[in-house]
């Protein structure tokens, strides 16, 4: 079975078996694998208004036909399953060498239902899987987790697993893998931490069948050069890691800061990329056969890890006032550990600032830590604390929604269904506002990145400032990510590579002979089916949209100056795009020319 390896297992935790089912092959290169063919097994197999907490959840995490193959990048893998913070379906992306080794031990997707009575952790060394105790694990941090995982199993083992916020429930728990790899957004860790699952630890020695293993070899080096000769790619990223874009966000007038009132800061360069290159970096730590190596290795405090990405880097840094990029690291090493997800923790301690800017949250509450905009110390332990559940963290360790809404000011809140905002201000993109409004998981930039056209002209540049054409790029965006998550690749490649090249590649791995028109398709298929998921579940079309200060409140100075998010031009123009009503339903129509009846 060319690319796949044709086995799922399935795991009922409550009944404490364990079973191997064929792959269904006409289903998976329908939705392709990852992200898509996830989405279908839910919709197959759960209730959408399951509550995501419950034992009747079931948790997938899931290969793609190219995870595990020679192919750049091809380690990714996915978490699917109804997400807790937002209630949609929530498919997160991580990256490491979890995901190829799970596919090279022979499995293409792994289905946990129930819930163990007591703390357990799946081990798999290829053909023998068995679920273990984790109670000497259960309270750990990450690291300790995996190093006593790794005493248990053969050399070359990889983990993933959940730390002290997962078990806690944290709606903004997430997965750890190898460390420091997350699958980071809409609370998969405290699905996991909810079926007292702890860990997977996966040894594979198998290997993935090519249907033509010198064609793909072909391509791939012909893909590996375009990755290098590409200024983002093959420069900018390998140097300076997705940090490098904090300079270049902020001089655009974009960089979110002190909870989006405003829209630079004037210390950005003390945060940058560049900063940290030059003063914490020991190494690069790159994925699983990735030529880009954007991953940072750091050293601060006499300890090393891994170091904040971008949206880190911004989210504990300029949207909580904070110029001391120290602070942020602290933050971060924090959040892996914990296992907690970077963007909605520092979203939720800013918009936290801002509730205490307000008088809303009173000093009694807080237990000697103002919660005041620029104060490093304050965003590092109050991540501790949220991470633990302790104290005021309790209030805020499920989202930053649910606390601001709990003083009567949600509208505090930078979300998209309960989910919060990255480290782009969309009153100076409109494009990008087109697509967190529309996002399938929630405020989220990976789904749809217009920041590529709109700001790095990638793979052409467009006028950031119109609102002509972005409906067409948005949908060209989101159904192209769409696909890259499902083959089993990492989103950063499509700055070089576009819908042949993704094709290519596919194509040599199964033997299948897609057109660019038929795999886009599949990404319109995988987009559609996840918008039907989230209607029966009852998430309302009317939450495509952004919070109040986005639409109403123009920026107030820097090159965005003036700008609002006219969403209400692009939308209806979006939802004509898609083949969708005007309601923002799919049409009858929509859904047979894709197939999903």
């Amino acid at each position: 079975m060319h690319g796949y390896r044709g086995t799922i297992l399935r795991v009922n935790l409550t009944e404490q078996t364990i079973q191997k089912e064929a792959l269904d092959l006409d289903m998976a290169r329908k939705y392709i694998g990852g992200r898509g063919l996830g989405t279908k097994i839910m919709m197959d197999e759960v209730d959408p208004n399951v509550d995501p907490l419950s034992p009747e959840n079931k948790l997938l995490f899931v290969t793609g036909p190219l995870t595990g193959t020679p192919t750049p990048t091809g380690g990714r893998y996915m978490v699917v399953t109804k997400g807790p913070l937002t209630g949609t379906i929530a498919s997160s992306n991580s990256g490491g060498k979890w995901g190829a080794e799970l596919k090279m031990a022979g499995y293409d997707v792994i289905i946990f239902e129930g819930k163990a009575e007591k703390p357990v952790y799946l081990a798999i060394e290829d053909d023998k899987v068995e679920l273990r105790d984790a109670g000497h694990l259960w309270g750990k941090i990450v690291d300790d987790t995996t190093a006593d995982i790794l005493k248990e199993m053969p050399e070359k083992t990889k983990v993933s697993c959940i730390g002290p916020a997962g078990e806690k429930l944290s709606l903004m728990g997430c997965i750890m893998n190898d460390v420091d790899r997350a699958a980071g957004r809409t609370g998969v860790g405290a699905v996991m931490g909810s079926k007292n699952l702890k860990a997977i630890a996966v040894r594979g020695t198998g290997k993935v069948e090519l249907a033509d293993e010198e064609g793909l070899a072909a391509v791939v080096k012909e893909h590996t050069k375009m990755l290098r000769e590409n200024g983002i790619t093959g420069e900018g990223l390998p140097t300076f890691g997705s940090a490098i874009l904090v300079n270049i966000i902020n001089e655009s007038g974009i960089l979110p800061t002190n909870n989006f009132q405003t829209s630079q800061a004037d210390y950005a360069e003390e945060i940058s990329g560049e900063r940290m290159t030059e003063k914490y970096l020991k190494r690069k730590h790159p994925c699983y056969r990735c030529p880009i190596g954007c991953g940072r290795w750091i050293e601060l405090d006499g300890k090393e890890g891994g170091g904040p990405e971008y949206e880190t880097l911004w989210a504990f840094g300029s949207d909580c006032g904070v110029d001391n990029i120290e602070d942020i690291m602290r933050a971060n090493f924090l959040c892996n550990e914990l296992g907690i997800d970077t963007i909605s923790m520092g979203s939720t301690i800013a918009a936290a600032m801002e509730l205490y800017q307000e008088g809303l949250i009173k000093d009694e509450e807080l237990d000697g830590m103002p919660l005041e905009f620029g104060n490093g110390e304050a965003m590092v332990e109050w991540t501790r604390r949220t991470g633990l559940r302790e104290g005021f963290g309790d209030k805020m360790a499920d989202g930053s929604y649910r606390l601001t809404d709990s003083y009567g000011r949600s509208d505090l809140s930078m979300t998209v269904n309960k989910q919060e905002l990255s480290a782009y201000d969309p009153r100076g993109v409109q494009g990008q506002g087109l697509s967190y409004a529309t996002s399938n998981r929630g405020g989220c930039h990976v789904r749809g990145y217009l920041i590529s056209p709109e700001i790095l002209a990638a793979p052409e540049a467009i006028d950031r400032f119109t609102t002509e054409g972005k409906a067409t790029w948005t949908k060209i965006f989101q159904d192209l990510t769409a696909v890259i998550d499902s083959v089993g690749l990492c989103l950063f490649t499509s700055f070089a590579l576009g819908a042949t090249q993704y094709r290519e590649m596919l194509n040599a791995a199964t033997g299948q002979n897609l057109t660019d028109e038929e795999l886009m398709e599949a990404g319109d298929r995988v987009w559609n089916i996840e918008r039907l998921f989230n209607l029966k579940a009852g998430i309302d079309p009317k939450n495509d949209t952004l919070p109040k200060r986005l639409l109403e409140d123009p920026v107030a100075d820097g090159p965005s100056k003036g700008y609002i998010t006219d969403l209400k031009t692009m939308l209806p123009q979006y939802y004509k795009e898609r083949g969708w009503d005007e309601g923002g339903v799919p049409t009858d129509e929509t859904i047979e020319k894709l197939g999903l009846k």
